[in-house]
């Protein structure tokens, strides 16, 4: 009896265990087939993506995270363009609101084909945009020695700003800095007295026309031809 038992006990654990690795195979099977059909599904997915990404190239297109801009645009007219491109100083009207509410207007008039001809510092004549000259019938400016001091405040960093734009010498720019920035900061500038702050104004105009252009823009030891002084005792 216990070798029958014997017997039919290992017939039934060698069907148990092809019973087991029959139901492992099926088992096995069924995840390969859906690895598979996910595989395929991944597949179709990705090349519908690709397919939209050619239809539809702005949509998918990267995005371009830039700083908020942080300086003001400053847009003067094209006649003190030209003129700050070749190195000349401009008069600070033209950065003042006023001065730059006239650039918009005259750029929202002017014909955009129309060209003079003029000589280069070469004495070669070339046509250049009509806008770019002087208008000879434009609004009458206002005298630097008659701005505000708001006008002046307005007016001087713009100014700034465009010198660095039309790539005027670094050490030039330092010194408009520097010597505007010395008469917001001067004593005279802050008093009660008018006339001691008309004559900064008519001092920065006494600099600033020094041989066509600021005397501290000149080698140094060069000698100053008016002081705040004598600037002073000419507007009383």
């Amino acid at each position: 009896l216990a070798a029958l038992w014997n017997l039919s006990n290992n017939a039934d654990k060698a069907h148990w265990t092809e019973r087991q690795e029959h139901l492992e195979h099926l088992h096995r099977r069924e995840e390969e087939d859906k690895e598979q059909q996910q595989q395929t599904l991944r597949d179709e997915e990705e090349a519908a993506c690709l397919e939209d990404h050619k239809k539809q190239k702005s949509k998918y297109a990267p995005l371009i995270q830039g700083k908020v801009p942080s300086e003001p645009t400053v847009i003067p007219v094209q006649y003190v363009t030209r003129k700050l491109k070749a190195g000349d100083y401009c008069k600070l009207h033209y950065f003042t609101n006023r001065g730059l509410d006239d650039a918009k207007v005259s750029m929202q008039i002017a014909e955009l084909d129309a060209l003079m001809m003029l000589p280069a510092s070469d004495g070669i004549h070339s046509w250049v945009p009509a806008a770019a000259i002087k208008d000879p019938k434009a609004a009458p400016i206002v005298k630097d020695e008659h701005l505000s001091w708001e006008d002046f405040n307005k007016a001087a960093p713009c100014m700034i700003l465009s010198m660095k734009i039309n790539d005027w010498p670094k050490d030039h720019v330092t010194m408009h800095v520097q010597f505007w920035s010395a008469l917001q900061m001067h004593r005279w500038h802050h008093t009660s007295d008018p006339l001691k702050q008309k004559a900064l104004l008519l001092y920065q105009v006494q600099m600033a026309s020094h041989s066509g252009n600021p005397p501290w823009l000149e080698p140094q030891g060069t000698q100053p031809r008016s002081s705040l002084q004598s600037q002073r005792r000419s507007v009383q």
